[in-house]
């Protein structure tokens, strides 16, 4: 079935873009804004609204399917690309994007997504927020056009063999980290709670905050999980780490405190992401190694994640071929097309990394929903629950979407399985 249009309206994302660096370098919070000027390219405010692209894309059968182009909350830091504002961009959608595009065949997945990422403007390859919406109406396309689900047109691009279960998903309770997480342990979510710990003052100067909440989610998860409950903990440091100990990062004061967060954890295994940022790929890995083998000389079981700089599929690879990590976030937006973060999770099968489907608070439900088709096809060791900071709706959307899903698959197994049992009864 052919394309036959594809059309961008600006809107509204999930969240809000913050202007990461000066965050860090000690932006106060003005009740739900920030003080002060920003420092990263094409910020007017340290925190202003996030914006999307919704893209139509119409078959020649009158369908229309959507895409939301989105970027993460952190836009221009860490190796990023830069601020996505779509005002900007949806003339290269409506424009270039969709002359390439129009006329090719909608089934044809694979090939029409390795030709967006492919594609340059002006001398410039696309944005990244663009190749992933345009990626997840394209997906949608194929899926309408053969009248099966995302994941099973995804699952055949990559060559795979689609979950049979939801993947785990993995809550994020923004600054409400006791409200939210509550919420989380009453839903039983296998993975949480985030907590958002970006400033000296959410850590500790010496990590004791951090220590004191880690012990308040062991205990208050017993209290509210349903019976068997057994989760795991991610929190992301957002580099706070590594500010407050600084490097070597095998030595004894900061392995001690990564077995005190063990220790304040157990029963249940913990993982800490972005524990330093140390401002380029090469420094981040070599950082990340260092801790990782300081941690295993002195058994100390806490995994650790791996987000800022390691952003594109490039990257991704860079830091399992080292073995800098235990898990990577494939930041779904940052990778471009959803099909690359797809061959990212891949990328880890047979490694001592696992892949961990991520993205931001700031996308919408569109391109939450694309992503839990990504992660059932690849199987990937977690799911982030989005958009927004509020935890409920973004869990409801992802953890739905896969059930959803996977039951449609079933209902389709049995009728087929049914189908051969009818044949085969009245060839007797």
């Amino acid at each position: 079935m052919e394309i036959t249009g594809i059309h961008a309206t600006p809107g509204y994302s999930g969240f809000f873009f913050d202007d990461q660096r000066a965050i860090k370098r000690g932006a106060q919070q003005d009740g739900f804004t920030y003080e002060g000027e920003p420092v990263t390219d094409g910020f007017d405010e340290i925190r202003q609204a996030g914006e999307t692209i919704i893209v139509d894309v119409e078959l020649a059968d009158g369908t229309v399917v959507r895409g939301d182009c989105a970027a993460v909350q952190y836009s221009g830091a860490g190796g990023r690309d830069p601020l996505f504002q779509a005002d900007e961009y949806a003339p290269v959608v409506s424009g270039p994007v969709a002359d390439e595009l129009e006329g090719r065949d909608a089934t044809e997945f694979l090939e029409n997504a390795e030709t967006l990422e492919e594609m340059h403007v002006a001398g410039d390859r696309l944005h990244t927020a663009i190749r992933y919406g345009v990626s997840q109406a394209l997906l949608s396309a194929a899926a309408e056009a053969q009248h099966t689900t995302r994941t099973d047109v995804m699952a055949d691009a990559l060559g795979t063999e689609p979950a049979t279960e939801p993947v785990p998903v993995f809550g994020q309770s923004g600054d409400d980290r006791y409200t939210n997480t509550e919420k989380m342990f009453v839903k039983g979510v296998p993975v949480l709670p985030h907590a958002l710990i970006n400033s000296v003052e959410k850590i500790g100067e010496h990590g004791e905050t951090l220590l004191e909440y880690v012990e308040w989610l062991t205990e208050r998860s017993q209290e509210l999980g349903p019976d068997g409950y057994e989760p795991r903990f991610h929190i992301d440091v957002y580099g706070m780490i590594g500010e407050i100990f600084g490097a070597p990062y095998d030595r004894d004061e900061v392995v001690d405190y990564f077995a005190d967060l063990e220790d304040a954890a157990a029963p249940y295994p913990i993982q800490i992401e972005g524990p330093m940022d140390v401002g380029d790929r090469e420094d981040q890995i070599e950082a990340m190694v260092e801790l990782r083998e300081g941690l295993a000389d002195a058994g100390v079981g806490v995994d650790i994640v791996a987000d800022e700089w390691c952003n594109t599929f490039e990257d991704v690879r860079a830091f399992v071929d080292a073995e800098a990590a235990d898990l990577v976030q494939v930041k779904t937006p940052d990778l471009g097309g959803v099909h690359r973060s797809g061959q990212a999770v891949r990328y880890c099968e047979g490694t001592e990394t696992r892949a961990y489907l991520g993205g931001t608070c700031n996308e919408t439900e569109t391109s939450a929903r694309a992503c839990a088709h990504v992660a059932l096809a690849t199987n990937a060791a977690q799911v982030l629950a989005k958009p927004g900071m509020g935890f409920d709706e973004g869990y409801m959307i992802v953890e739905n979407e896969m059930r959803r899903t996977i039951a449609r698959r079933n209902r389709r197994q049995r009728r087929r399985t049914e189908s051969e049992t009818d044949e085969v009864t009245a060839d007797d």
